[in-house]
């Protein structure tokens, strides 16, 4: 019997073009590639760091949501809860690699893509946003990530030695698996959605794309 295509199956496949552009993208292939430039990976860095500062807030009202909005025998409030909890050492990792790199991050100014970027997070918060559509944006953000930085660890990759720790933090299968469970959680939630927030939730998804890839071509001097 055929497994039934869940919904984010659904929008990967719709999407693919879009996704594909924010996972693959040239700043990625540059490091996969291990012709990067170094300032670029420098401006990601310090301008990572201020993003990861918004998220946090971000996800702790996703936290919140969670609560109230779902069933707590599915454990999504702990899920959820682990990634809460990450986000402090990946913001004293950020501060490591910052003085590694002789990144000064007090010094750093948010970019435009990156101011709207936090921007985009902080409306996420509003109590008015369903815990669905906050759902989708956060798991997102972190697949992403994760299939982003894995794609600098394959075998054929040519990721330089100094940059393999930073694919190595969102890369590697631990954070693969907890994405999978945001993913679980995600389709849980639109199953039973209206359609009205499978609308939005789908919209909210689109504009993760958009921002990520606004990102990394911020990240690799393109505009």
């Amino acid at each position: 019997m055929q497994a039934k295509i869940t919904v984010t199956e659904t929008w990967l496949r719709k999407h693919r073009h879009l996704y594909d552009g924010a996972t693959r993208h040239p700043f990625i292939r540059s490091i996969r590639d291990g012709n990067i430039d170094i300032s670029a990976f420098k401006t990601w860095l310090g301008q990572d760091y201020i993003f990861v500062r918004a998220f946090v807030p971000f996800v702790a009202s996703v936290l919140t949501k969670a609560y109230k909005g779902s069933d707590d025998a599915n454990g999504d409030v702990e899920v959820i809860l682990g990634g809460v909890a990450a986000l402090h050492d990946e913001i004293s990792w950020f501060k490591k690699e910052a003085f590694k790199w002789g990144v000064q991050l007090s010094s750093i100014v948010p970019q435009k893509a990156n101011q709207e970027y936090c921007r985009f997070l902080e409306s996420l918060i509003s109590p008015e946003v369903e815990y669905t559509v906050a759902a989708v944006a956060f798991w997102a953000i972190e697949t992403i990530y994760q299939e982003s930085f894995a794609h600098c660890l394959e075998d054929d990759s040519k990721t330089p030695p100094e940059l393999k720790e930073t694919c190595q933090r969102w890369g590697n299968e631990s954070f693969g698996e907890y994405c999978n469970s945001l993913r679980n959680i995600v389709d849980r939630q639109l199953e039973k959605a209206s359609d009205d927030v499978i609308t939005k939730a789908e919209a909210t998804f689109l504009r993760v794309l958009e921002h990520e890839v606004d990102f990394w071509n911020m990240s690799h001097g393109r505009t």
